[in-house]
């Protein structure tokens, strides 16, 4: 629970960062996301899931210092 909360707590981080110095370019891309088809956005998503996962579990063994 502690690795999960750290996770979100990291995402939140980011997220906020992308926010607080690209404002302008944060809100062109969410208006770009809105005129993508869905499907394009849930293959986008799972990609990025798959990805986040294998690099996750990567870390956990031992794989990157």
């Amino acid at each position: 629970m502690r690795d999960f909360l750290t996770a979100v707590a990291l995402a939140l981080t980011f997220e906020g960062v992308l926010y607080a110095l690209f404002p302008n370019g944060m809100k062109r891309m969410l208006a770009l996301m809105l005129t993508r088809p869905d499907q394009s956005l849930r293959w986008a998503g799972l990609i990025a899931a798959i990805a986040g996962v294998a690099l996750v579990a990567l870390i956990r063994r031992g794989g990157m210092a």
